[in-house]
């Protein structure tokens, strides 16, 4: 092998090693941070509409746990809203094996805990509706629009993350996503589609300058 072409094999591996450490090593498709399989984040107590405060420990009797994260100010959430208390109201049973809650991390006026709490009431929300400020579990789940879903499976893996379903427009709802996930989790199995790309709005994320 000439030397040239020795360099030019170097050079190439060397540009394949960067990128592979540029890649994040278990980001979904769509998702930058989880992959479907990882082991889903945990987090303390967090203040919901209710009045009480939730950590992840506190679903931990259930074999299914939903999470949507959702907001009041966007569009494709308030479209949502009636679709996701619609599946809470199905397994709102106490003994139900399945919880699904929501969690709001935008800190705009619009999504205070206040306003979320006259939001609760007046749409009669029958999940949990979470608030975390400091916005620390919406990134370590990579949840990046509202609405954005996530099935956990007794184990706490994500088994689904993306879209509730394949339309915004319920009326032209094909495949229901989240039910789906819930059903094969029930079942100890793997649901046939484990990640979509989720519609709506940015998450508001702060903006962290970096230090000169």
């Amino acid at each position: 092998m000439s030397a040239s072409r020795q360099i030019y094999l170097l050079l190439a591996l060397s540009a394949c090693c960067l990128l592979t450490m540029a890649s994040p090593l278990h980001a979904g498709k769509y998702n930058p941070v989880l992959d479907a399989g990882d082991k889903a984040p945990t987090w303390d107590k967090l203040p919901a509409t209710d009045g009480k405060s939730y950590s992840s420990a506190s679903f931990q009797d259930k074999e299914v746990l939903v999470i949507a994260f959702t907001c009041n100010s966007c569009p494709y959430a308030v479209d949502y809203e009636g679709r996701l208390n619609q599946l809470a109201q199905k397994y709102s049973a106490k003994d139900s094996p399945v919880a699904v809650i929501a969690v709001n991390v935008n800190l705009v006026s619009a999504d205070s805990l206040e306003k979320m709490k006259e939001q609760a009431a007046e749409k009669k929300f029958v999940f949990p509706y979470l608030f975390d400020e400091s916005q620390k579990i919406g990134q370590e789940f990579g949840a990046t629009r509202t609405p954005e879903f996530f099935v956990l499976n007794k184990e706490r893996k994500v088994i689904y993350m993306g879209a509730m379903d394949d339309s915004t427009d319920a009326s032209k709802v094909k495949q229901d996503y989240v039910s789906e996930a819930i059903a094969a989790a029930l079942n100890g199995k793997q649901p046939k589609t484990s990640e979509t790309i989720a519609i709506g709005c940015n998450v508001r994320y702060k903006r962290i300058r970096r230090k000169k």
